[in-house]
């Protein structure tokens, strides 16, 4: 049975969360020390965690980093901001997920069987060059630079390693990320790119992801 951390502050949707989650098949626990937030998740060997953006004592995208620091656990975030930019932020901190309240159960089910699944069968670990990439830890390591991916980039990354040396279009881009559940624009797809690209850069892979002008990008 899967173990489902609930990082929530409010008490009444703390407990209908956790009645969804039991009767869901879930093993529903709720974190009720919020001064030493970090400790208490990390001792928890939860498989995921369901985290309020909003709770006493530290602001939940400074602990999603921490967190990260630490341990890979897959992490909704929950809030009840709505703007592009909070996800935006939250995804790179190292969500791996991010639903609205006030949120349809349903939804948010679909939501958490999504990204449990997803941590469970992707390869752990896939190679390109001489990187090293940990698709569950969405990070690329070389030697001893290990650079953190947001999950668009992870993404994006892995779709190009599995078409390399194909010219990979935006619009099969754009499709992969919504089958991800991820729903970004044009705009953002190009953002994304440029961001993986830098990081690329950084281990020393420089215009390695090339732009293929009115139709898609190659990796070489």
């Amino acid at each position: 049975m899967k173990k489902i951390l609930i990082v929530e502050d409010d008490e009444k949707l703390r407990k209908n969360l956790k009645e969804l989650l039991d009767a869901s098949g879930y093993e529903a626990l709720v974190l009720e020390n919020f001064k030493d937030s970090l400790k208490s998740i990390l001792e928890s060997n939860a498989n995921l965690i369901l985290l309020d953006i909003n709770i006493p004592y530290i602001n939940g995208e400074v602990l999603i980093r921490e967190i990260r620091k630490e341990s890979n656990v897959p992490i909704i975030m929950v809030t009840s901001r709505d703007s592009e930019t909070d996800e935006a932020l939250s995804i790179s901190f190292g969500a791996d997920d991010y639903i609205t309240k006030p949120y349809n159960p349903n939804i948010l089910l679909l939501r958490i069987g999504a990204v449990l699944k997803r941590s469970e069968t992707t390869p752990m670990i896939v190679t390109y060059k001489d990187l090293k990439i940990n698709m569950q830890k969405g990070t690329i390591t070389k030697g001893d630079i290990e650079l953190i991916l947001t999950k668009n980039e992870m993404i994006i990354f892995n779709y190009l390693l599995n078409h390399q040396n194909k010219i990979v279009t935006r619009d099969e881009l754009m499709t992969d990320l919504w089958s991800n559940n991820e729903y970004i624009n044009d705009n953002a797809l190009t953002v994304n790119v440029s961001r993986l690209r830098s990081k690329l850069k950084e281990v020393g892979y420089e215009n390695i992801i090339e732009t293929r002008k009115k139709v898609g990008y190659i990796l070489s």
